[in-house]
């Protein structure tokens, strides 16, 4: 810097001229003094904005609008409005183009925020003329469970691809009627195991499959949290007629789901029972079930799910050389992990990703590859046979035998 500036405009005398009341014409007189004494070089940048070579991305670039699959959301309840909605935005392949709500009101609000035109929003009573609207290529059914199959059966009728929300459906023969219908419409099939794409989970599923854990001998997986019936969404899922099943269909299904995932195995047998609940009259449905399944390697899986006890969301697996723990697993935001082999802990610390975002992303590339998505309708059959089976077991307090697929 010129010495004039420097010696001219130091914090000190700065302070001082302002003081005196001098910070006014003089000061900036002495400013353009100084700035004129001031070399041309200094005041001149030889700096120019540049263009450079594209980097390396750490993700590919989304598809253009017009060539991402339009989606529209059947049911606009707190998981649609809250999860599902807004990762739609962190989609590579994916957009909002329509919705369906019961709401007229509702629904009008959502599609406004959206920018969703009058023509893509659908009442349950006009859903079937979506076959009509080119700008929907997927349906994604996220209704109480009892409702999972007829909608499944219409959206395919109609010509669209279905993403639905587990539990698949409320029986076997239901979840085979949705498989049937989408296969005779050729249109894909996915369930929403949100779980089976998230980072954390596909890691957990190559440290046990890569043998790092040595054998696995022992899979704990329980599942709770306090059923608010203040609360829309809790309230249905009391309701025996809408939720089939109680804390077993609605959260126990992610321990079973993730000691099928980890395992790579289906149980041979099932032993289950039921403990009393809250005696809320309002609540038709079980509130706590432990299970226990036995696996063709000799794994043995000791499983919960409650609506009783405080949030948990916990898998754990303990094989021959180290311990695996998720903790919580499956939670919406937040995942956690370690690894124990021996005398050593390791907290694994894994760049986290939008699971909603990456399973619709699959759902999109699924249509667009022609190819069978990862978690296909008989994945949710399988899980709805056995959780008829850990009934079974609970409710006559004997062993179950698990046929083996076909």
């Amino acid at each position: 810097m010129n010495d004039n500036i420097e010696s001219g405009f130091t914090r000190r005398k700065f302070i001082q001229a302002g003081s005196a009341g001098l910070v006014g014409v003089s000061l900036v007189q002495g400013f353009n003094k100084a700035v004129a004494q001031t070399p041309q070089i200094v005041r001149e940048s030889s700096a120019r904005a540049q263009g450079q070579p594209m980097p390396n991305l750490e993700n590919p670039f989304p598809l253009p609008p017009e060539r991402r699959l339009g989606w529209a959301i059947a049911g606009l309840g707190n998981f649609a409005l809250n999860q599902i909605i807004p990762s739609l935005a962190d989609t590579r392949m994916c957009k909002l183009t329509a919705i369906v709500s019961g709401n007229t009101e509702k629904a009008r609000t959502v599609a406004n925020a959206y920018g969703i035109p009058d023509r893509n929003i659908y009442s349950y009573d006009t859903f079937d003329q979506i076959r009509n609207n080119p700008d929907v290529d997927i349906v994604y059914i996220i209704l109480p469970n009892a409702l999972h199959s007829e909608w499944t059966i219409r959206a395919a009728k109609a010509g669209k691809h279905v993403m639905c929300e587990k539990p698949m459906a409320v029986t076997v023969e239901e979840c085979q009627a949705m498989i049937e219908a989408c296969n005779k419409a050729n249109r894909k099939l996915m369930i929403a195991y949100r779980a089976q794409y998230e980072p954390y989970n596909l890691e957990a599923i190559r440290l046990v499959q890569s043998g790092k854990l040595g054998e696995p001998k022992v899979i704990i997986a329980d599942h709770g949290r306090p059923l608010d019936l203040s609360l829309p969404s809790d309230q249905w899922r009391a309701q025996k007629e809408l939720a089939g099943g109680g804390s077993l269909y609605d959260i126990g299904i992610y321990s079973l789901n993730g000691v099928r995932y980890l395992t790579k195995e289906e149980p041979v047998e099932i032993r289950a029972s039921m403990r009393p609940g809250s005696g809320d009259p309002r609540v038709e449905v079980e509130e706590n079930i432990e299970w226990t399944m036995r696996f063709p390697s000799g794994a043995i899986a000791n499983c919960s799910s409650s609506y009783n006890y405080a949030d948990t969301k916990r898998i754990i697996v303990q094989g021959t050389k180290g311990v695996l723990t998720i903790d919580p697993a499956t939670d919406y935001y937040e995942r956690k992990m370690w690894l124990k082999r021996g005398n050593s802990e390791e907290k694994l610390l894994l760049r986290d990703a939008n699971q909603f975002a990456l399973e619709m992303d699959h759902m999109a590339e699924s249509v667009m590859q022609n190819k069978e998505p990862k978690t296909p309708g008989r994945e949710g059959l399988q899980d709805v046979r056995l959780m008829q089976l850990i009934y079974e077991s609970a409710k006559t307090g004997r062993p179950v035998t698990v046929p083996p697929l076909a």
